[in-house]
């Protein structure tokens, strides 16, 4: 090669470095700026979901096309670059162009999923909160139901009862939407253990009871207290009638045992044999009849110190609390037959 020639090329190799730097350079800053800096600072929030099993193509596709995003490709790239392709997690976010692409990228590695609030009663039985749950669209109600009466599931969660009535802990839920109704309910059984502390249970067993047993009498306090400061006097009340031997004769217990219930409890409802109706068997019920709350848990482990064996609604959510069959009678004339 003459050296002219040689001059040509080294001069065509120099000024395509030269070229090939430049663009490089411009490249780079280009999608520094990307990353960098929100598409549309103005933008307001918008639910975008990832769906399992979605590609980073299609993910990249859907963000530019919500305008969460200016350019998919070099969404893709920097995904890639941070070895996050595969990290992306499936379910509802809120996103908004007026976050940076990175910080995009890291709430769709971290999974940070928009949760759905639910809040859950005191006192409601499983039936009521599996229509809370289907109303929620987290599960089914009749799913919700059959978990709860799954055995080999009940097994799981570490709890001994034929259902998990008395387990579901009331109080307020944050789920993602696409939550499994096992995690749900998984959840819920796992607050319970919280709340129900060792010094719980051993407190339970110095008194006679299992953890079972404190269970289902809080379940029934729950459902007779109308007024949050009778909790500990309701309690003292069945206390003292399981000590005498009586029966507990408690309304809740027999209306739980009734199906399809139309809300007026009757004479004949009294006299019905069931494994809950406590006008009719001695001592607890075979299970709770509600999910309990913490103070009636706490009312079950502390009854007040009394003499009451009986106690009737004023009709204004509070009772009028009774020593003996003869002036719970008087009381009943009074405030339910409203006779002097």
């Amino acid at each position: 090669m003459s050296k002219s020639n040689l001059k040509i090329l080294v001069f065509t190799l120099f000024v395509l470095f030269i070229f090939l730097t430049g663009y490089g350079v411009f490249f780079f800053l280009k999608i520094s700026s990307f990353v960098q800096e929100p598409f549309n600072l103005a933008a307001k929030e918008k639910i975008f979901t990832i769906k399992p099993g979605q590609s980073l193509k299609l993910i990249a596709g859907n963000l530019e096309q919500e305008s969460i995003i200016s350019n998919k490709a070099f969404f893709k790239l920097f995904t890639k670059f941070k070895k996050a392709d595969k990290k992306l997690q499936a379910g509802e976010y809120i996103l908004s162009a007026s976050k940076s692409p990175e910080q995009i990228l890291e709430i769709l590695i971290k999974g940070k999923v928009k949760l759905y609030r639910i809040t859950l009663p005191e006192g409601r039985n499983i039936q009521e909160i599996a229509t809370l749950i289907e109303k929620a669209n987290l599960c089914t109600k009749k799913k919700f139901v059959d978990l709860c009466h799954d055995k080999s599931f009940i097994i799981s969660l570490g709890i001994e009862s034929t259902s998990l009535e008395g387990y579901l802990f009331p109080d307020t839920y944050f789920f993602p939407k696409h939550t499994s109704c096992e995690n749900v309910i998984t959840t819920m059984v796992g607050h319970f253990k919280i709340i129900f502390t060792e010094k719980w249970r051993e407190q339970a067993e110095s008194m006679g009871f299992s953890v079972h047993d404190i269970v289902t009498l809080a379940s029934i306090i729950e459902k007779e207290t109308g007024d949050a400061k009778e909790r500990p006097v309701i309690s003292s009340v069945f206390h003292n009638r399981l000590k005498k031997h009586m029966r507990l004769e408690s309304d809740p217990t027999v209306i739980y045992g009734i199906k399809n219930f139309d809300g007026n409890i009757k004479r004949k409802h009294l006299k019905m044999i069931t494994p809950y109706n406590t006008y009719q068997i001695k001592g607890l019920p075979m299970g709770p009849i509600a999910n309990p709350g913490a103070l009636s848990l706490q009312a079950a482990l502390n009854p007040a110190q009394t003499v009451y064996l009986f106690f009737v609604s004023k009709k204004d959510t509070t009772h009028k609390f009774s020593k003996t069959i003869q002036e719970h009678n008087r009381a009943v004339k009074k405030y339910q037959l409203r006779k002097k």
